[in-house]
């Protein structure tokens, strides 16, 4: 993988992750993550835009002046995001009206105007589509990692519902992981979205500062002074 995609890589899934450090899109993050079926329904839905997005304005990036760069910009998300609204009522229809206001919000998330204006307009397609990819699938697997703790810990189920999703086959895909299971309601409440996405954000700054002391190499004075030998009669 050339360095620019492994640096694009390494940005949208972890270390400019747009719901974990740039603290964007939270409000579909903390509404829609009560379970995996959403959760995905929703992250797959902004990966969709987040690309579209940034093909589009990458295309247009020098023929657009800047007096109506941001205009044309939201244009052309709220175009994606319609297209996908329509896609979903289309094949997933019960998923769209589960979602409901949060898809059309879709083109007010300051992550994909971000990127638009903060890369693809500057950049050429293929690095523009990879970085809408990387950004929209670390948004995606936030989404659908609180979807599961929230889930698992509210109803002690995994992955219900989600032939809403993938059709009457994904019926057989509902796991009880606790059976007699007491439900913890906290879990799917709102106030139990912020205490997990705090947990989460919290985790991935002490993992950061983990390999951050791993990578640190001894200065000078941390290796200790060197002896100096001395040869010959000191007269």
């Amino acid at each position: 993988m050339p360095s620019d995609l492994k640096d694009l890589t390494v940005k949208g899934l972890w270390s400019n992750n747009p719901a974990l450090v740039q603290l964007l899109g939270l409000c579909p993050l903390l509404a829609v993550s009560t379970n995996v079926a959403n959760a995905l329904g929703l992250g797959l839905a902004t990966l969709f835009v987040l690309v579209v997005s940034n093909v589009s304005v990458s295309l247009v990036r020098n023929i657009v002046s800047n007096a109506i760069r941001l205009p044309v910009f939201v244009l052309i998300i709220a175009s994606a995001v319609t297209c996908t609204e329509l896609l979903m009522q289309a094949y997933s229809f019960e998923l769209y009206q589960v979602l409901g206001i949060f898809l059309p919000l879709i083109t007010t998330n300051c992550a994909i105007l971000g990127r638009a204006e903060a890369f693809a307009s500057k950049n050429p397609v293929v690095p523009a589509a990879y970085d809408g990819l990387m950004m929209g699938l670390g948004f995606a697997l936030v989404l659908v990692a609180l979807g599961s703790i929230r889930e698992l810990l509210g109803t002690g189920v995994l992955f219900a519902d989600m032939q809403l999703l993938f059709g009457t086959r994904a019926e057989a895909w509902r796991c009880i992981v606790f059976k007699d299971y007491e439900p913890f309601l906290l879990a799917v409440l709102p106030p139990g979205a912020f205490i997990f996405t705090g947990l989460l954000i919290a985790l991935k700054n002490r993992l950061d500062q983990y390999f951050a002391s791993k990578n640190v190499k001894p200065t000078a004075s941390d290796a200790g002074s060197k002896r100096a030998r001395v040869t010959g009669v000191i007269r």
